[in-house]
């Protein structure tokens, strides 16, 4: 499953804040049953057009990883959800919604559920 949601915040302030994005990276996996394995990664971006500015944060998971991306002058997040498991997809929108006081957002739920069957592979000529 990938989770996205793409959303504006009331509080532009907190999406300069590499330490609430920190701690959010830390502790949330474990609350929607994931495992982290790994140390958040949370980075300060202030060049380029102001525009673009803000913080990334990101964080892997035994199911895959967690991505926060801040946009601060436009008071705007991208945030990513990857999981090879699922999850409670309405608990997570919620709980970001809540976590970076949304007041305008977008989700999109991606299944990535394909059966495959294993490539067997060709022999050499």
């Amino acid at each position: 499953m990938h989770l996205i949601v793409d959303g504006y915040v009331k509080t532009p302030d907190i999406l300069w804040d590499e330490a609430f994005l920190y701690q959010l990276l830390d502790s949330y996996p474990a609350q929607i049953g994931m495992s982290k394995i790994s140390e958040p990664f949370v980075v300060r971006y202030e060049g380029g057009e102001a525009e673009d500015r803000g913080i990334s944060g990101f964080v892997f998971i035994a199911e895959s990883h967690i991505s926060v991306h801040t946009f601060a002058e436009r008071g705007y997040v991208n945030i990513d959800v990857f999981s090879c498991r699922d999850f409670d997809v309405e608990r997570a929108i919620k709980d970001i919604q809540d976590k970076f006081q949304l007041i305008k957002l977008r989700s999109y739920l991606v299944n990535r559920n394909w059966e495959v069957a294993p490539v067997k592979p060709t022999p050499e000529k």
